[in-house]
């Protein structure tokens, strides 16, 4: 099975209609199972019948998939809060894999739309392999937030989580893999495997240099997107991809790609 998270800062990119072409052409290339995506931008004001506006990057990123031959990836999206007064900000699963239940639920302790800090997750449990496996696309926020602790968003997303069922959960988590006692010994502290220290081959795992949209004043090499497991699983490879060595950058993140075998 193949996995790709990307936090694709929509429709804030210069040049994004290439940037979403280069996206759409990786896909073509390596045929991932199933994506996850942040920060998925739609325009408040476009109209649409559908949850999905005609804007959606998503929406967008199918259609140059679909320009490439690549069809039959379904798309899970929701909205979570608005951001510049311009966009409603979601977030996607994609997949290809028949999806048998669709899952989306606040973890912030905020549900305003108009709060920034607002945090919601987006699921989808797909059928593979013969049985069903459970994705989330993770947007969180920061360890020592004050209005909105990593700790209670944590909580709230293992509290929600389908624990029937194996789940990836994938995506943005606004905490640095390198820092001890914080978010992400936190998440793992409570039984969750990191697929890039499973992994047998893997590169250094940075997903952020420098100042990006939440970090201002980073001066550091951040690994903050993650792809981690409820059950330890064999992962082959567990690569960086879209920093501009593994493919042209196509967002003010990288995003990570793996490699994992399901029996």
């Amino acid at each position: 099975m193949k996995l790709l998270t990307l936090n694709c800062h929509a429709w804030h990119e210069e040049n994004q209609m290439d940037k979403i072409r280069h996206l759409a052409e990786a896909i073509a290339e390596k045929q991932y199972d199933v994506i996850a995506l942040q920060e998925v931008n739609q325009s408040i004001d476009d109209t649409a019948e559908h949850h999905v506006k005609s804007d959606n990057y998503a929406l967008v990123l199918l259609q140059e998939m679909e320009q490439l031959g690549v069809t039959g990836y379904s798309i899970v999206w929701d909205f979570s809060h608005l951001v510049y007064g311009r966009y409603e900000e979601g977030l996607v699963i994609l997949t290809r894999h028949p999806v048998i239940e669709e899952h989306s639920f606040f973890v912030s302790q905020s549900t305003d739309m108009h709060s920034p800090k607002t945090r919601k997750i987006v699921g989808a449990t797909v059928h593979y392999a013969d049985r069903p496996i459970t994705f989330y696309s993770c947007h969180t926020g920061w360890w020592h937030d004050t209005e909105e602790p990593f700790k209670h968003q944590a909580d709230q997303l293992m509290e929600h989580m389908r624990n029937d069922v194996h789940a990836f959960l994938m995506g943005d988590f606004n905490n640095d893999a390198s820092l001890e006692r914080e978010g992400y010994e936190y998440l793992l502290a409570h039984g969750l495997h990191d697929t890039y220290t499973l992994a047998e081959e893997k590169d250094a795992g940075i997903t952020v240099k420098g100042k990006i949209a939440g970090w201002s004043e980073n001066k550091q090499d951040l690994r903050i997107d993650l792809i981690l497991s409820t059950e330890p699983v064999t992962v082959k490879t567990s690569k960086v991809i879209f920093n501009g060595d593994h493919k042209p950058l196509v967002s003010d993140h990288f995003g990570v790609e793996v490699h994992v075998e399901i029996d």
